[in-house]
């Protein structure tokens, strides 16, 4: 499994693919935060366990193993956006929130956190039930 900074990357770099068609270390470097020195060292770890290929000045491409992880991670940072956001969390808390706790769940309890998504999803009564429990809660 890769670690929570492997994972950063690799979801960053996953999303950039598919947004622009190709991931350079400059922008790796900026969405995270980074230098691109940084940036470099797990690109050629990501590449030694086989989920990129990196050649230097040509640029990188996510192999099955590390689009698959790439595709996990992202549908598991907008699964817990939406997980916030339908508890009520203030739209200014939500990302910092989802990536303070992205790295720190089981997969069993992200399973878990989309079938309570799905459940109220299915029934927008349910959503407003919620909302009202929440205030009620605020105001005691």
């Amino acid at each position: 499994m890769p670690t929570p900074s492997m994972e950063d990357y690799l979801e960053r770099i996953y999303r950039l693919i598919n947004e622009k068609g190709y991931a350079r270390v400059a922008d790796i470097a900026e969405g995270l935060d980074v230098h691109p020195s940084s940036v470099t060292k797990m690109i050629q770890k990501l590449d030694k366990d086989e989920y990129l290929v990196y050649e230097k000045y040509r640029g990188l491409v996510l192999t099955n193993k590390g689009k698959k992880m790439g595709k996990r991670l992202m549908d598991r940072h907008r699964l817990l956006e939406d997980f916030l956001k339908l508890i009520g969390v203030r739209e200014e808390n939500i990302y910092k929130d989802v990536e303070g706790i992205e790295h720190h769940l089981s997969w069993d309890s992200i399973t878990c956190i989309e079938a309570l998504v799905e459940y109220f999803n299915r029934d927008p009564s349910r959503v407003e039930e919620l909302r009202r429990v929440k205030e009620a809660l605020e105001t005691d």
